[in-house]
């Protein structure tokens, strides 16, 4: 072993080899001619005196070998001779270089890029304090009364953080806040802003401190306590300019003063974690006390005391929780409750493992692909270089160097597609992380960070291991003799090397028939969704937040929206009007059950819808079908019969056998008229199932909040001038909300889903493209070697039709047999992922049978270059020829 001296000597000696090498040249020329003077000197001529020198001396050029490799780092010297030799084949073979960097950068970049979104939504811990204790307490989750049976009231909240052990501290906000719920007026001009609700020790308990100011404190969530909001690091930066003096300064807030009392840091996107795909402009402490008799209010949040496990805490919670009052005034509102809990990085990403793990095996199938194509571009390229490598054999190259020669040339190309990949996932995640129609956790936080600069370099290096490996093992292993004898185009040396080809084109086939196949499914899935019947009509239909005054005045509400609906419903294209306090698919909330006045329910047994404030019209502006009854009326006041408008869901649950319009049901506490039934809505999930729901009229129930739906002739956005101008006319206060398409909502919905689609459809076009280039590589390849054998079958009457034949059924042999076994791996695929399916089987006749039709027309396609060339063979040139 070599002492710490020596290799500093050694590595000295490296830096300085020129200057050595002609120290050494000096001293092999003195040595030589002390020689040469010698022999001359015994009687020599002195070619002969000269030949006797170098023969004594071993000769010039092994000495200097010699001496540099005891004086330097060999290994060193050899690796920068591979690379020199290789850079300057590769600057030679320009065509192949380019492709097999863009290849590998393709499969590269797209591994990288799902690498990172895999990273930052299942494998980065969340960006708060010590995220691992925090845990989300829900009563249920997914149930089909929605938010309502997710939250806790305000009472419940109270007493939970006051008598639970196992929690640092529990916290809670508002999770029925919609989208641009509050104007802000800037310089005169009103401005919609989205807000959330927050208790106030909130950012305490998720361990956020401010960029700038402070949190909130427990007295400003007191009642009639002065308005304080906290703004987001976004909203500051956009709305504000990023003025550093926004602390402590007032807005106008609805019209009132609130005081800003800090800035939340950029690195806390509350959208991100805790309602993906939305943005939220600022927060402000709820008081409870306003809020305590609204029903379930609040999501909650725990920290965990440091050493108490999240199952530790759901057995305390699990007793606790049946010990909550709903509200603390009725003693009887006791024991309906219940505790799940999940950490809160579970519960957040959970259900997205699935999907993330069938996204990371494709692209991980892609890059086996790329290998595989790269190994074949490499055996296409080494059989022309056969000559070559038995040369080298033969000066004494032994199969190690050779095989240590093809490798650094996968090293380089790899890296040079590492680096290119590099790019390419850089953009995609930048493209990714800006854009918000896709409803994914943590998405705006998606980077390639250093762990995906990790994964990037083991990538090239497994890659280059893996597509270099074998074509460099089969090189070496070739006969030297027959090498160089056989090195002229259309040899039987190149009968092994397709062989070898045409089982790695198998391969490929076989892997773009999987994704191809998954690829297939996943779309089938999702165009099954789109055709979903979601109850209500989206397209020509467009919502804008409403601003409006009247709050709980049931008669000047009734006055203000008519007057709205009517001077809307004047404008050119306007073919319906209608106004909402909620929206499918997005918040809802649950009034609790509605009863047949006189009939006794077992607890649970009476349906309990969510609930919807309406005016009239509104289900026209939707779409929706009232297939009993009547829509609501504007003589349907305070002081009339109060009504509600059920769907068919609850109407079957009420009254199994029919007839529901004109009966009597208990619901929040009055006798209401059902003075229609409406068709069901898929309300929570485009993909769920329609549950219960029920509509109160804005003229008899007070309203959360008001969107106004028009449906249009024309294309929504061809109206949004004209609405926003009309309501601006009837309180300028209006603010420039956005005119969103419902179909937007719709498409926001199943983002996830195509998000995923898109990426894995992407993957198996990329994949079939590669397979297409491996099938025509071999089959041209083929043609080339038998071009001989195909000029005497024609010499001998074979027609060129047969030849195209010939040449296509040998590319069919290929694509079949990869086919087949990649229908069966795709069939075992489909399985494990049938929780991603919808409406479809994971063995889909259609598409499997699409998938094996794609690629046949794909490979008939890709061989019909080289059959058509084989066609056209001149018998005699292909004879002289050889």
């Amino acid at each position: 072993m070599m002492s710490l001296h020596e290799w500093a000597e050694r590595l000295r000696a490296f830096f300085r080899k020129r200057e050595l090498d002609r120290e050494l040249d000096s001293e092999l020329s003195s040595h030589v001619e002390m020689a040469v003077e010698e022999n001359l000197r015994q009687g020599m001529s002195e070619q002969e005196a000269r030949r006797r020198a170098l023969v004594r001396l071993g000769g010039i050029e092994p000495s200097k070998e010699l001496h540099r490799d005891a004086r330097g780092l060999p290994a060193l010297d050899h690796l920068l001779q591979d690379l020199r030799y290789t850079l300057r084949k590769l600057r030679r073979d320009r065509g192949f270089a380019l492709i097999a960097v863009l290849i590998l950068g393709l499969g590269i970049g797209a591994n990288t890029a799902v690498f990172s979104v895999v990273n930052t939504i299942l494998l980065r811990p969340l960006p708060l304090a010590n995220p691992q204790q925090l845990v989300w307490i829900a009563p249920e989750i997914g149930a089909p009364c929605g938010f309502s049976c997710e939250t806790y009231s305000a009472d419940a909240f109270e007493e939970f953080r006051a008598q639970n052990r196992s929690f640092q501290d529990v916290t809670g906000y508002f999770p029925f806040s919609t989208v641009n719920n509050e104007r802000l007026t800037v310089r005169g001009e009103p401005v919609p802003a989205t807000a959330v609700g927050v208790v106030a020790n909130f950012f305490q308990v998720l361990g956020v401190q401010p960029m700038l100011g402070r949190l909130f404190t427990a007295d400003e969530a007191q009642k009639n306590s002065h308005p304080v909001v906290l703004l987001s690091n976004a909203f500051w930066k956009r709305q504000f300019a990023a003025d550093a003096a926004i602390v402590g300064k007032a807005i106008d807030l609805n019209g009132a003063p609130a005081t800003v009392v800090g800035v939340l840091p950029a690195s806390f996107d509350f959208g991100a974690v805790f309602s993906p795909g939305e943005k939220v402009d600022f927060f402000s402490p709820m008081i409870l006390d306003d809020a305590r008799h609204w029903g379930n209010i609040l999501t909650l949040i725990g920290r965990l005391k440091p050493g108490v496990s999240v199952a530790h805490a759901q057995a305390e919670t699990t007793l606790l929780a049946p010990r909550l009052y709903f509200d603390v005034r009725y003693p009887n509102s006791k024991g309906d409750y219940k505790a799940n809990l999940f950490p809160l990085k579970q519960y957040v990403t959970g259900r997205l493992r699935g999907p993330l793990m069938m996204l990371w095996f494709a692209v991980g199938a892609i890059l086996l692909l790329v290998c595989v194509n790269l190994s074949n571009l490499l055996l296409a390229r080494a059989a022309t270089r056969s000559k070559e490598f038995a040369l080298r054999s033969a000066l004494g190259a032994g199969r190690m160097r050779l095989v240590r020669q093809l490798l650094t040339e996968s090293l380089i190309l790899s890296v040079g597609g590492a680096a290119l990949g590099l790019g390419l996932a850089a953009a995609i995640t930048g493209l990714l992380a800006h854009e918000v129609s896709i409803a994914l956790p943590l998405l705006g936080s998606v980077r390639v960070d250093a762990a995906a600069l990790v994964w990037t370099l083991l990538l090239a290096s497994t890659v280059a291991i893996v597509f270099g490996v074998v074509p460099g093992l089969k090189i070496s292993a070739g006969n030297l003799h027959e090498s160089l004898k056989d090195a002229g185009p259309g040899m039987s040396e190149g009968r092994r090397h397709e062989r070898v080809r045409a089982a790695l084109v198998v391969c490929e086939v076989t892997l773009a028939c999987v994704l191809l196949a998954g690829a297939g499914l996943l779309l089938r899935s999702f165009l099954r969704v789109l055709d979903i019947n979601l109850g209500f009509q989206p397209a020509r239909a467009a919502a804008i937040k409403l601003d409006y005054s009247e709050g709980d005045n049931a008669e000047k509400r009734a006055v203000t929206f008519r007057r709205i609906l009517e001077r809307v419903q004047a404008i050119p294209g306007v073919e319906a009007d209608g106004m909402v306090d909620y929206l499918p698919l997005g918040p809802n909330r649950n009034w609790g059950a509605l009863t047949v006045k006189g009939k006794v329910y077992r607890p649970g047994e009476a349906p309990a819808p969510l609930i919807y404030v309406v005016t009239p019209g509104f289900f026209r502006s939707m779409g929706m079908s009232v297939v009993a009854g009547r829509d609501f009326r504007w003589e349907d006041t305070p002081s009339t019969q109060k009504v509600i408008i059920i769907n068919e869901a609850v109407a079957r649950r009420l009254w199994p056998n029919g007839g529901a319009v004109g009966r009597i049901v208990r619901g929040n506490g009055d006798d209401l008229l059902v003075a229609g039934v409406v068709a069901d809505v898929r309300e929570t999930s485009v993909e769920g199932t329609a549950g219960l729901q029920a509509y109160y009229p804005a003229t008899q129930y007070t309203p959360a909040g008001a969107e106004l739906v028009v449906r249009t002739q024309l294309p929504p956005e061809s109206l949004a001038s004209s609405v926003l101008g009309a309501l601006r006319q009837l309180n300028p206060n209006q603010p420039a909300a956005e005119f969103v398409p419902l179909q937007h909502i719709v498409d926001h919905a199943v983002s996830p889903r195509r998000f995923f689609v898109l990426l894995v459809a992407s993957f198996a076009l990329f994949a079939v493209v590669l397979a297409s280039l491996g099938i025509y590589g071999v089959i041209s390849y083929s043609v080339t070697r038998r071009t001989r054998e195909i000029g005497v079958r024609m010499a001998l009457g074979a027609s060129p039709a047969g030849v195209q034949f010939m040449v296509l059924r040998a590319t069919l042999r290929l694509t079949l047999v990869g086919i087949a076994l990649g229908i069966m791996a795709a069939f075992a695929a489909a399985h494990l992922m049938a929780s991603l399916l919808f409406g479809i089987k994971p063995a889909d006749p259609l598409t499997f049978a699409a998938t094996v039709a794609v690629l046949a027309s794909v490979a008939l396609v890709a061989g019909f270059l080289p059959a058509s060339r084989a066609s056209r063979i001149e018998p005699m040139s292909a004879l002289r020829a050889n």
